[in-house]
């Protein structure tokens, strides 16, 4: 699953890898993204993201920070406060006339800032130290933070997880879910007759199971039958 969890899982297992030569900027991460030798915490966050399987969840591939807000702000994906785990969070630190100096994922909201794993820091320099760290950052140096549309980790010990109208549906997967209704594909009660506030009673798997499905050109014929645009082109 596309979890917060796994995220950092992926980025702890980083901690204390280290750019070798010192000073060079060079890192698997960098020879991986087809960077190598360039400044590299955001290409260690893309990394990370791709070693978890959730690069998509990322709303740009890029090893810019100003380029990966930019896009986290086009798409609806970025905020300002209420940080939280798996976050990645953009700095601008004072001193310079770069207003996108630097980032991270953030491990746990602080009262007045953030505790992340960054690559590419160290505590002689914050944005360009070499190493992959746990660092504080103050609110003060936070622009602010791109948000996932991380999975729901269900536990088999909790209540399976329920949709009743389409408004409950996760962010990322309502326009597909309303796209599937207007199809004719799911179908709520009929208590709307507009249609989208019906109660359509979906769990977070049978959720899951439709956006496969889609993504797979399974609606496509019903989807094209309606006007409407098909997944696979």
């Amino acid at each position: 699953m596309a979890t917060a969890d796994n995220i950092l899982r992926v980025a702890r297992g980083e901690l204390g890898y280290k750019e070798s030569p010192a000073g060079s900027n060079k890192t698997k991460y960098g020879a991986w993204f087809g960077l190598d030798g360039q400044p590299w915490c955001m290409m260690f966050v893309q990394w990370c993201f791709r070693q978890a399987g959730a690069q998509d969840l990322l709303p740009a591939l890029t090893a810019s920070c100003g380029a990966l807000m930019r896009a986290a702000q086009a798409k609806g994906l970025w905020i300002t406060g209420g940080y939280q785990p798996g976050d990645v969070v953009i700095y601008d630190f004072p001193g310079n006339n770069v207003k996108t100096d630097h980032c991270g994922i953030v491990v746990t909201a602080l009262t007045d800032g953030v505790r992340a794993i960054e690559g590419n820091t160290g505590t002689g320099n914050d944005a360009d130290g070499g190493q992959v760290q746990r660092r504080v950052r103050s609110n003060k140096v936070i622009l602010g933070a791109v948000r996932p549309a991380y999975d729901i980790e269900e536990k088999e010990d909790e209540d399976v997880v329920n949709y009743k109208y389409l408004k409950d549906v996760p962010e990322k997967f309502r326009p597909t879910i309303n796209q599937l209704m207007s199809a004719g594909i799911i179908q709520g009660d009929g208590s709307d007759p507009n249609g989208n506030g019906d109660v359509i009673n979906l769990t977070h798997e049978q959720v899951r199971t439709l956006m496969f499905v889609y993504r797979g050109g399974g609606f496509d014929a019903k989807l094209r039958a309606a006007g409407l645009p098909a997944a696979v082109q």
